[in-house]
């Protein structure tokens, strides 16, 4: 088969990654492919180095020659600007296309979004929260569920041990993601106030960067437990130093980071929120706590750096929750939508 892949992101964050991983898997089983994306970004620069078409566009709005997706059986939509590219090819080429959507925000109730949604000919969420709200708005479309899966990154043991060294007999309690609200940071700091007596041995490292970060940094003023490490592009070599990874959003379409974490071998622990609970089931394949509770999440974090044989068995039920987002696997529920609207 030949797919369109289509992601006009401008940054570099998970769900270019998930774009890129299967676009990866895709070139390695033998599909032709074609990705639209905008000029000089990060996400264009890595198609570049692969076997694959890359068609470049400042806009969605733009660059809507027939020869792109005339060889194309259909087109496959990443983020949001890009439904709106695949629409308008659609509308001038009569080119199907489906949207992978990846956030469990309500969709927007606007007449061109409505219409854009409405001529997709498969809607896919990466999480059981994240198909409740298509269904929500598009109750008539054809949904399936279909999940990221993790990227592996690689280790560089040197670097691990100078991370190690770096926090030298501390419990290495790791988040990862962009300082946004919706990311539960100010949860885990309000754990980590209530920890800093009773447990000083238990070090919070956040990685990433954001409009938050001065509201976080005077949340944690004082606080020796808390450190901001910033934004990290290696990030094999923290999931490798860390001990214990927690994810507390307070909304999440599905958290494949929690994926790389439990892939790399670390216990997680995440909140109730949004799709988390597709990866996390509580007691089995990590911890679940409430989201916003600061109380809970500390408690929790106790316990998993506490208990040796509670930590054991989390891991295991996490390698066996693995499976269910293993590439080869959600590769092949993507080709079978694609023969079928085919």
């Amino acid at each position: 088969m030949k797919i369109c892949h289509v992601n006009l992101a401008r940054g570099f964050s998970g769900g270019e990654r998930q774009t890129l991983q299967l676009i990866l898997q895709q070139i390695k089983e033998g599909s032709q492919l074609v990705v639209v994306a905008k000029p000089d970004t990060p996400f264009a620069n890595e198609i570049k180095k692969l076997n694959c078409t890359l068609v470049t566009t400042s806009h969605f709005l733009f660059n809507h020659k027939k020869s792109i997706t005339a060889d194309c059986d259909l087109i496959h939509v990443h983020e949001g600007q890009a439904i709106y590219w695949a629409w308008l090819q659609n509308r001038l080429y009569h080119v199907p296309y489906i949207v992978t959507r990846r956030i469990d925000n309500p969709l927007k109730n606007k007449f061109l979004s409505n219409l854009a949604y409405q001529k997709a000919s498969c809607l896919v969420g990466l999480s059981e929260a994240i198909v409740d709200a298509i269904k929500v708005r598009h109750p008539d479309a054809m949904t399936h569920k279909i999940p990221s899966s993790p990227v592996d990154y690689p280790v560089n043991t040197e670097v691990v041990a100078n991370i190690k060294n770096q926090f030298k007999d501390k419990v290495i309690v790791m988040q990862a993601s962009n300082l946004l609200r919706h990311k539960g940071h100010n949860t885990s700091i309000e754990a980590f106030k209530l920890l800093q007596g009773s447990h000083p041995e238990l070090q919070l490292v956040l990685l990433g960067d954001g409009p938050e970060k001065e509201n976080l940094k005077q949340q944690s003023q004082g606080m020796s437990n808390i450190t901001f490490a910033g934004k990290q592009t290696e990030m094999g070599n923290w999931f490798a130093a860390a001990d214990i990874f927690i994810h507390p959003s307070h909304s999440e379409g599905l958290g494949s980071v929690i994926l790389e974490a439990i892939q790399a071998g670390l216990p997680v622990i995440g909140s109730n929120a949004g799709g988390i609970p597709d990866i996390i089931e509580n007691n089995v394949s990590g911890l679940l706590v409430e989201a916003g509770n600061g109380k809970s999440l500390a408690e929790a974090i106790t316990l998993m750096a506490e208990d040796e044989a509670l930590k054991t068995r989390l891991l295991a039920g996490g390698k066996e929750k693995l499976k269910l987002f293993d590439i080869v696997y959600t590769c092949s529920l993507y080709d079978a939508i694609y023969r079928s609207i085919k």
